[in-house]
């Protein structure tokens, strides 16, 4: 894992750097088993309550590493094979895994972006719970270009961010977007200077409240954003029975009562 990807803890906040600068952090085969590791590895982890998610030098991911297209044909039968037979118990395939293991996560995820977002890239960006982009990034869900779908788990984020035209149109033309029409889309939470800064302050905003709640909140919403109507209530009353009274709910409402700096277990 340490060849690809750094994981760095501090203060109840992940830090998971892939570290291919030279590369623009292209995903070859070794960074695909390196990030679905480090989001593996941080599941039952008490001592993270937010993750931020970036690239190392001056692009967050360029997507699949190119030299990589000719070691999938030498075996495409097995590729073949993987796309179609998940592992065992696991929704995700191999391939799929590096970017779904980061939706898996119970805490939130925060993408980091700058220069290219690009096709797996920008499938692993889809996959965090926000996004801090920086004025120069270009995103593209570049698969088509060479031919071939996006399938490193888009259908489960995209369709939640953008209408199914506007989805149509990023896959089957693979155009590169600039800052602006990003944001435009709702493709990513906010632009900002400085996003690795930003991130790491929100992360540690979120990591300084209840666990239960931040947790709480994240499933609430994945679990209800396509619900029907009656499931959501449902939801929303399983989630809330599952954190009130609890204790860290009660120190919640004491540090606030208080007026002190609460301590969550």
């Amino acid at each position: 894992m340490t060849e690809r990807v750094r994981i760095d803890i501090k203060d109840y906040v992940a830090e998971v750097a892939m570290t291919r600068a030279d590369k623009m952090n292209a995903m070859d085969p070794a960074m695909f088993a390196a990030l679905a590791e480090a989001g593996e590895s941080l599941k039952a982890r008490k001592d993270v309550r937010a993750v931020v998610l970036y690239g190392e030098g001056d692009h967050f991911c360029a997507g699949l590493d190119t030299n990589s297209f000719s070691q999938m044909i030498t075996g495409i039968d097995k590729v073949r094979k993987d796309m179609r037979n998940p592992p065992d118990g696991e929704a995700a395939n191999v391939f799929q895994k590096p970017c779904y293991v980061w939706q898996e996560l119970q805490v939130p995820v925060i993408a980091a972006l700058q220069g290219v977002v690009y096709g797996g890239g920008a499938q692993l960006a889809l996959a965090a719970d926000f996004r801090f982009a920086a004025s120069d990034i270009r995103f593209s869900i570049m698969e088509g270009k060479w031919g071939i779908v996006p399938d490193l788990g888009f259908t489960q984020n995209l369709f939640k961010l953008v209408r199914a035209d506007q989805a149509k149109d990023l896959i089957m033309t693979a155009r590169i977007l600039d800052a602006a029409e990003t944001a435009k889309m709702g493709l990513v939470t906010r632009l900002c200077d400085a996003p690795l800064t930003e991130a790491r302050a929100f992360a540690a905003e979120l990591a300084g409240r209840s666990p239960d709640a931040v947790q709480g909140a994240k499933r609430l919403v994945e679990k209800t954003w396509a619900a029907a109507p009656g499931e959501g209530l449902r939801l929303e009353g399983e989630i809330q029975a599952q954190i009130i009274g609890y204790p860290n709910q009660i120190e919640a409402v004491m540090a606030n009562i208080q007026k002190r700096k609460p301590n969550f277990s």
